[in-house]
């Protein structure tokens, strides 16, 4: 597995790394087992980086990184976020010091570990300029309790902001072949101020898996269940996209998720995806990602088959998107 510095002062961390959201059920029922599992795999491909936050599960994914921790001895590095208010009404948001603080502290004490290596504002609170919240965050890192801060769905403009007063490690927002959002000025953005752009749902969502997923199939508590992209007839047309380019592909003998990611990769050098899966099988079909090259050819092909802006319906439903900074 190849590394990458995180930010311009953080430690090397896998190049790939793993999102644990669906350790806590996003996707489907999972238990403790399935997960332990899924982190033996990472350790096994090399992966040493791990995506979560307080409130997947309610800190649940948090909980069983943790518990997997102090039973293997193994130390993963860790990202983790905080700022949304659990249990409060859809969308609210505290980024003030004491807020975080007690949500950092509570992330610490779920995970079994003294500090994280990257510590990032879920949603912004906008009542709070992020200014001010770049204070707290170093204050964090000042105290030992982080290695680094960065922010999740947040527009240019604002980590331009936030750099002047004091260097960003890392912006996480989605980014796939079918969201390409970030082409917009966020990753040229990243690239310029030395903050490492980490693309979530590199898969989009399941959609670049082996497998033909079917929405009939979701359980009920799916977080996709309500995504318009994943609804007719959105998901038919999205679909059919997407199976020439599991052609494609397969064609030159390399599995449909590791191609997807690989793609990703090739759009900079300071990108760290985030696939999330709790399934073992499934990390081991894009883990060697880092290993394919794409050729210009296979770039202008990739281009014909999925060009800019394919994906039918919205990445999120209005209810969904509530918090994310739009900037074009």
């Amino acid at each position: 597995m190849k590394t990458l510095r995180l930010g311009t002062t953080g430690p090397e961390v896998s190049r790939i790394s793993l999102g644990c959201m669906s350790f806590a059920g996003f996707y489907g029922p999972t238990d403790r087992d399935e997960s332990f599992a899924c982190l033996d795999a990472a350790q096994k491909h090399g992966i040493d980086f791990l995506d979560t936050a307080e409130i997947y599960g309610k800190g649940l994914s948090e909980s069983v990184i943790g518990e997997y921790q102090r039973q293997s001895g193994y130390r993963f590095k860790i990202a983790t976020k905080g700022g949304i208010v659990i249990g409060g009404a859809r969308g609210q948001t505290n980024n003030s010091e004491p807020w975080l603080r007690r949500a950092l502290e509570g992330s610490l004490t779920r995970l079994g570990v003294e500090r994280v290596e990257l510590y990032y504002i879920h949603r912004r609170d906008w009542s709070i300029e992020i200014e001010q919240i770049v204070e707290t965050l170093e204050g964090f890192r000042t105290e030992g309790l982080i290695g680094g801060f960065g922010f999740s769905e947040i527009a240019p403009s604002s980590l331009r902001r936030a750099a002047s007063v004091a260097p960003v490690a890392a912006v996480q927002n989605e980014y796939s072949l079918w969201t390409r959002y970030p082409d917009l000025g966020l990753i040229q953005a990243c690239k310029e101020l030395g903050t490492t752009f980490v693309p979530f749902s590199p898969l989009a969502r399941g959609m670049f898996g082996e497998a033909h997923l079917d929405p009939a199939s979701f359980a009920e508590g799916d977080f996709r269940r309500n995504g318009p992209r994943f609804q007719e007839p959105n998901f038919t047309a999205n679909s059919d996209m997407i199976a020439r380019f599991r052609t494609f592909a397969h064609g030159r003998g390399w599995a449909t998720p590791a191609a997807a990611i690989a793609w990703v990769l090739d759009q900079g050098d300071h990108l760290i995806p985030i696939p999330g899966t709790r399934s073992a099988a499934h990390l081991a079909d894009w883990a060697g990602a880092c290993e394919i090259a794409f050729t210009d050819a296979n770039r202008a092909e990739i281009a014909r088959l999925l060009p800019v802006g394919f994906a039918h319906g919205d990445r999120y439903s209005d209810a969904q998107i509530v918090g994310v900074e739009r900037y074009c």
